[in-house]
């Protein structure tokens, strides 16, 4: 009973495990928008048959890192600006509310969490390390939604951002503003810390809206 238990949890968590290495492989850059996922590759690298690897592909299809087109195959989802502004959109809602919520229900902790970020970011752009500053970016901003008290909130704000995320990568490293950008977390962080809800609802929902407005000037750049 305990050999068969083992593997029905072996077959049920298999799936799950390809698909967070095939969606490390996008976001980590390996595959690009556009380009097609060959699922016999795939099987042949982790060592297993297909079938893990296509029930990986479909929820990785739910999630939107990836497109089913039928007769040609799964290709990386390339978002159009169009698309990325729609999602930034919606983005800006839920991180409003995410720090609304935050600032009533953050502790010591969380604020000292914060702040944490942001002064690591401090020091990245002194040292013009941006991808420090990225990782602390994604970073800060998990800790808000994750900490907000709203799973739902949470796990819909997630799975946008890394939908944007090499949209965002790009945009972060070219435009010339990640000073101004961290003075934006430092206000949301501040009003956090305040318990002002009021505050903490406009400066996320403005620091999302000014990025969108940083993506578009660099689209048409």
């Amino acid at each position: 009973m305990l050999a068969q238990a083992i593997e029905l949890l072996r077959d049920r968590s298999l799936p799950m495990l390809i698909e967070q290495e095939i969606e490390r492989v996008i976001l980590g850059g390996e595959y690009a928008p556009g380009d097609k996922i060959n699922e016999q590759a795939l099987a042949l690298r982790f060592g297993i048959s297909r079938g893990p690897i296509r029930e990986a592909l479909r929820s990785l299809d739910r999630t939107g890192l990836i497109d089913t087109i039928p007769n040609r195959g799964v290709f990386v989802r390339r978002l159009t600006a169009a698309q990325a502004a729609e999602i930034y959109d919606v983005r800006a809602a839920l991180f409003a509310l995410a720090g609304q919520c935050l600032a009533i229900r953050a502790s010591a902790a969380d604020v000292e969490r914060l702040r944490g970020h942001v002064a690591a970011m401090d020091e990245a752009v002194a040292r013009d390390d941006f991808e420090t500053y990225i990782t602390e970016n994604f970073a800060l901003h998990e800790a808000i939604v994750t900490r907000a008290g709203n799973a739902t909130l949470a796990t819909h704000y997630l799975a946008l951002v890394k939908q944007l995320r090499l949209y965002r990568t790009r945009n972060l490293m070219l435009a010339d503003s990640v000073q101004a950008s961290n003075e934006e977390h430092r206000e949301m962080v501040e009003a956090i810390a305040a318990r002002d809800p009021a505050r903490a609802y406009a400066a996320h929902f403005n620091h999302v809206a000014t990025a969108k407005i940083r993506l578009m000037a660099n689209h048409l750049t």
